[in-house]
């Protein structure tokens, strides 16, 4: 594994003029989205992108245009600490336990559980890599020192400063929005409202009576009342422990109804006879790591069984070079820090593993703030289990689990929130979730963002009409360039180029990328 401080990004920048077939609304050319290759990135560039609106699919890194797209794509993010799991949520969990423990299989499966994977973007159409690179490795790689300091030393005598292509996963179902419990129905009396009517014989208790209590209650009641008649108080200390006694006792009830957590459900200890064994395994998505290559496989076979029973795809789309492609082939440069998490950064598959063969796949990335889900592929024998809601709250219990040893690391990153298509809205119910302003690209709570959704598709977030990118590009000739096997300012290889200036193209890249990255990564030029 690379350590942190290793080659720098190296991108392809290919502008985003041609509309697309979107895979949500169905317009043939609606899609719009600004699109590069990446040779390789550091995970920490990778971060600040899609904290600017980028994702992946493959070595594919694109950005919707989101004022003039069909189907905005708005950046989601969940707060794995604060995760509330709802009641769908823990239904999901709770068929699996039942599932694992005693075998049950569920008759009928809800329709309010979204049965594809979890997250945005659909197979391998042929648009994701239209831009692939065509560039020998001798051009990229090695980079000779010497020319990086020639170039930039020219810039000094000069006196000035140195220095999802979109493939859409659209999911087959929707979570449905549950109503809050405290919502009153419409034609019922509210619970503040006093109805003294005597009940119709037969039906209802009778309230003109106290409500029926709990034996566990009046048991409690008469336990604590029997503590104190038989304290006799004489000492201090006793009275101390009487007083502790009955502290413990009265809060013993609101202790065992505190909710339970996600960990709660997923790392339950099964009894010994449990009926099925499931086994999470995280994967390096690399050919040199052993677990990856012995089980490769058998992973591209579920992903084609996957890809031709959901997204209907032909047994020539989604075959072992599409496969590789599509969710092996990863940009991100594995790194290993030591305020990070034991398994490292990088690109990996969480594969879920029922009595010994693999039934579901979670591709995801690593990042120095976040676990970022790219893809989920699954054994569709097994939709019964609902495992794009299954998997998506293991990934956020895990998010939970790296957090303790990499303390930045603490949110999860869902991809894209659409909501002008209903089926993606789903996502919203992992909450407390943010979305991402297109303009500013600072983070607003989603209850804030969904009535703005409401009347535009496509909204600022951001109400503070003064706010700005602050990570905007102030200084187009500090971009750092790779031309020639050469590494230079921006204001170097403008002068060396010949030919028609580009520099429009490179002030679109770098205010799409912003200052810091665009001073920090290669954008090569031929």
């Amino acid at each position: 594994m690379a350590a942190a401080g290793g080659s720098p990004s190296i991108v392809e920048y290919f502008g985003g003029e041609d509309g697309y077939r979107c895979g949500y609304c169905k317009n043939e050319t609606g899609n719009l989205s600004h699109g590069m290759w990446a040779h390789s990135m550091t995970v920490q560039d990778y971060q600040d992108l899609i904290d600017r609106g980028w994702r992946r699919s493959g070595k594919y890194v694109y950005k919707p245009i989101m004022n003039q797209t069909c189907c905005p794509q708005y950046t989601i993010r969940c707060q794995a600490l604060h995760f509330q799991t709802s009641k769908s949520h823990k239904k999901v969990l709770k068929k699996m336990l039942k599932f694992l423990s005693k075998g049950d299989v569920p008759k009928v499966v809800s329709e309010e559980e979204p049965m594809d994977s979890h997250i945005e973007d659909a197979g391998t159409c042929d648009f994701a890599y239209k831009g692939e690179s065509h560039v020998s490795q001798s051009e990229l790689t090695p980079l000779g020192v010497d020319h990086t300091e020639r170039a930039e030393d020219e810039d000094q005598d000069t006196g000035e400063k140195k220095e999802e292509g979109n493939v859409q996963k659209v999911e087959s179902d929707s979570l449905r929005l549950h109503a809050d419990k405290e919502t009153p129905v419409p034609g019922e009396p509210s619970h503040s409202a006093k109805v003294h009517a005597p009940p119709k014989p037969g039906k209802g208790a009778d309230l003109s009576k106290p409500p029926c209590r709990k034996a566990k209650d009046i048991r409690k009641e008469r336990k604590l009342q029997k503590l104190l008649q038989n304290q006799t108080c004489t000492v201090e200390g006793s009275q101390l422990q009487a007083a502790d006694q009955v502290f413990l006792l009265q809060n013993s009830k609101s202790k065992t109804n505190q909710p339970k957590t996600i960990e709660d459900f997923v790392f339950v200890s099964l009894p010994d006879d449990a009926q099925h064994k499931l086994e999470v395994r995280l994967v390096p998505v690399s050919f040199e790591d052993p677990q990856f290559k012995s089980s490769f496989n058998q992973s591209a076979t579920l992903f084609a069984k996957y890809q031709m029973a959901v997204h209907k795809d032909t047994p020539s789309e989604c075959g072992e070079n599409e496969f590789t492609r599509f969710l092996c082939d990863s940009p991100l440069e594995a790194e290993n820090a030591p305020n990070g998490p034991e398994c490292g950064y990088g690109s990996f598959h969480q594969q879920y593993w029922l009595d010994g063969k693999i039934i579901a796949v979670g591709v995801i990335d690593i990042l120095p703030y976040c676990v970022s889900s790219v893809y989920l592929y699954y054994d569709p024998d097994y939709s019964f289990l609902s495992l794009g809601v299954y998997s998506a709250l293991r990934e956020i219990a895990f998010t939970r689990q790296l957090h303790e040893k990499a303390p930045d690391l603490c949110f999860y990153y869902m991809g894209f929130y659409i909501h002008s298509c209903p089926k993606m809205r789903y996502k919203g119910q992992y909450r407390p979730s943010d979305l991402l302003c297109p303009e500013t690209y600072i983070w607003m709570p989603i209850e804030q963002c969904l009535p703005l959704l409401e009347h535009s598709k496509y909204c600022r977030f951001n109400q503070d009409g003064k706010a700005v990118d602050e990570g905007r590009i102030k200084e187009l000739g500090r971009v750092r360039v790779l031309h020639k096997r050469t590494v230079m300012p921006y204001s170097v290889y403008k002068k060396r180029r010949k030919g028609p200036s580009d520099e429009a193209s490179v002030q679109q890249y770098a205010s799409l990328v912003g200052q810091t990255c665009s001073e920090r990564m290669l954008l090569f030029r031929s």
